[in-house]
């Protein structure tokens, strides 16, 4: 069985992942190819679960990857470096998938890392820098049309898994669909690299997620071109640990009427992301999506921060401990203390799966524009103001509940 010709579907979708050899994609494509060989569960996959079940989606092995990234070492050596510093996948599930991965790596392009930040482009191969921004906007769609004509496939959606890079200055000034084609036309060499991928993939009628807190299709001429064209697009910023438990968590506070004092979190990982995030101009926008969910839970929190460290011993494994100090009744003052410990890509990539099957779902019955549905897969959702997990789930069931 070679990847996506499995005999028992006709229904394939390509999936064109950007940062295709990060650790996020490589797990993605090894899980994603592991169960079509039957060798892994689909555990952590919300779309395996009901109600989600019940949606007509397309199956995980019509999936074929392809992507853009300016990394040169090929998808086989990534898997391994990670099984060899982290443990996953193992030695039987990457000997299932080794040929999957040689065969995708040869439809991974060279990226543009245009205002990726120093941590992400440096000693990285990419698209000449010379290149006027239209040329560049081009280039990339150029690359997922041929990969989708190519491989005759019924669909494309391109999801951002690049590394994080630094926050977009004055984005209103890109809030119209007008201005943010003049920006291109007029080679405004401010647009990074992440918006640009989200507008060539946008304006080809691909749906797109951005999986990253990259600015991406967060820009309001984005928005405007995708609800025009009728393009599903969501992001921003998948949500996987701390923050995943800070949104189940917190409401319990609100809730009960107690009173959060300080929330302090501090995360330390060891990964390429980690070692990017040590770079300030490259950190905010994390810092920023997972301080927001408190903020937005608990108005009334007197100190909410969040810490990211890079730790190299680490690896891809990630600790997050916090510390929250709170008040009850009759001024009781109290606290509560948690670790969450995991590997930051299992526990991504299977969001990754979903979110593919869920956009195409989407694509596939009309629902153009952002899709709040999915605000659960996210530390800030685009369009989407409610952070309470239990209810952005809600949002998932009653669509699922809809379409089933």
């Amino acid at each position: 069985m070679t990847e996506g010709t499995d005999s028992a579907t006709d229904d394939r979708t390509g999936v064109w992942l950007v940062g295709a050899r990060g650790n996020v994609a490589t797990m993605s494509i090894v899980g994603a190819r592991a169960i079509a060989r039957g060798v892994t569960e689909t555990t952590g996959m919300v779309t395996e679960r009901e109600p989600v079940a019940s949606l007509e989606l397309p199956p995980i092995d019509g999936f074929v990857f392809a992507g853009h990234d300016i990394e040169p070492e090929p998808l086989v050596a990534q898997a391994e470096r990670q099984r060899d510093r982290n443990g996953v996948p193992d030695d039987e599930t990457l000997a299932a998938v080794r040929d999957d991965l040689a065969a995708i790596d040869d439809r991974i392009e060279v990226g543009t890392a245009v205002n990726c930040g120093a941590a992400v482009s440096e000693g990285s191969e990419y698209l000449d820098e010379r290149l006027a921004v239209r040329d560049v906007v081009e280039q990339i769609r150029d690359d997922y049309e041929t990969f989708r004509d190519h491989h005759d496939l019924e669909r494309l959606v391109v999801v951002n898994v690049a590394s994080t890079e630094p926050e977009l200055a004055a984005p209103e000034r890109y809030d119209s669909r007008d201005a943010l084609e003049r920006a291109i036309d007029d080679d405004d060499r401010e647009l990074p690299a992440s918006v640009l991928y989200a507008y060539a993939a946008i304006d080809a009628g691909h749906p797109f997620v951005n999986f990253t807190p990259s600015t991406a299709n967060a820009l309001g001429g984005l928005e405007e071109l995708a609800a025009a064209t009728g393009v599903p697009h969501m992001g921003r910023d998948a949500k996987t640990g701390e923050t995943l438990v800070k949104s189940a968590l917190a409401p319990m506070f609100a809730g009960r009427n107690l009173r959060v004092l300080s929330w302090e979190g501090h995360n330390i990982l060891g990964n390429k992301d980690g070692l990017v995030l040590e770079d300030e101009e490259n950190a905010a926008g994390k810092l920023a999506s997972k301080g927001d969910v408190l903020d937005s839970i608990l108005p009334d929190i007197e100190h909410n921060r969040v810490r990211i460290d890079y730790t190299p011993s680490l690896a891809d494994w990630k600790t997050a401990w916090d510390y929250i100090h709170f008040e009850g009744f009759l001024e009781t003052e109290m606290k509560m203390q948690f670790t969450w410990e995991g590997s930051d890509s299992a526990l991504a990539a299977p969001l990754v799966l979903d979110l593919v099957r869920l956009i195409a779902h989407a694509d596939d019955h009309g629902d153009g524009g952002l899709q709040p549905q999915l605000a659960s897969f996210f530390k800030a959702p685009l369009g989407v103001d409610e952070h309470d997990f239990s209810q952005q789930l809600e949002r998932l069931y009653a669509y699922a509940d809809r379409h089933a």
